[in-house]
């Protein structure tokens, strides 16, 4: 029985950590809170949200915390039998904030070299239709550039490009790494490497959520 139930992942971009939220919320039925997801949601929908968060993500920058803090809320109290954190917070001032709303059982920290980031985001490719991912190197779409799943046309993300990228990393050094700190003082953080396979980072993840 899984004992910790409040849950936070945290790494560089590329690390996997939507791969693995993916495993653990199947796994444990806990409530998936990514404020990525969320964010993309808001912008295919044209919201005045999307709208402004677009312009942030576009250049590879943090959305500015009074955009997502209150969206956060509401579903961190709708999250009865525990939840999952991928993205949020991303900073120390968004931590803090989060500690009003709620205190952390675990935060688990997905370690990537910035190089093999860029290697991973770079390769990777959306469905336009369905959102199938794919990665050019390890698991192509289909030979015509197309979707296997529903034929859709594939494509690179604007925030997929290798300046982004980078620019998204340098981000995450100055403004989310402090977090590893702030989480260690805290005696919440446990760390996993994220270059072992995909099916191990897991393995060690549920021993960590066994308590």
């Amino acid at each position: 029985m899984t004992v910790l139930s409040r849950v936070m992942l945290l790494g560089p971009p590329g690390a996997g950590k939507g791969t693995q939220a993916k495993k653990i919320v199947a796994e444990t039925g806990f409530v998936h809170l990514s404020t990525g997801d969320i964010l993309r949601e808001e912008v295919a929908r044209r919201t005045e949200l999307g709208r402004t968060a677009r312009e942030f993500m576009d250049r590879g920058e943090l959305v500015p915390d009074r955009l997502i803090i209150d969206m956060i809320r509401g579903r961190i109290e709708a999250a009865r039998d525990g939840f999952l954190l991928d993205g949020f917070p991303r900073t120390v001032a968004q931590a803090e904030a989060l500690e009003k709303i709620t205190l952390l059982d675990v935060v688990i920290n997905i370690e990537l070299p910035r190089e093999e980031v860029i290697h991973r985001l770079t390769a990777r490719r959306v469905c336009r239709k369905c959102g199938v991912i794919y990665n050019v190197l390890s698991n192509p779409p289909s030979a015509n550039g197309t979707c296997t799943a529903c034929g859709g046309e594939v494509y690179q993300r604007d925030d997929d490009r290798r300046e982004v990228i980078e620019n998204r990393y340098d981000v995450y050094k100055a403004s989310t790494a402090p977090l590893i700190d702030f989480y260690r003082d805290r005696g919440l953080l446990r760390e996993v490497d994220g270059a072992q396979p995909s099916d191990v980072i897991f393995s060690v993840i549920l021993s960590i959520l066994s308590g």
